[in-house]
């Protein structure tokens, strides 16, 4: 059994492949980034502002 694709679906699942594991990499870069922060100041933090919601932000596409 042979499978045929376009040269532009070929090219469109390739792009996005490739955009999915750039926004994995680069998710746990930022991960890396961030400072680590005693409990003490996370409560303080949480004190002050409260905790944050469950609700999903804003999201940008990958500019590729």
């Amino acid at each position: 059994m042979t499978t045929t694709l376009s040269d532009k679906k070929l090219k469109g699942l390739i792009k996005e492949s490739v955009r999915e594991a750039l926004k994995a990499e680069l998710m746990q870069l930022r991960a890396l980034a961030l400072p680590e922060i005693s409990d003490k100041e996370q409560k303080d933090i949480e004190k002050r502002y409260g905790t944050p919601s469950r609700q999903r932000g804003k999201s940008y596409p990958l500019a590729v």
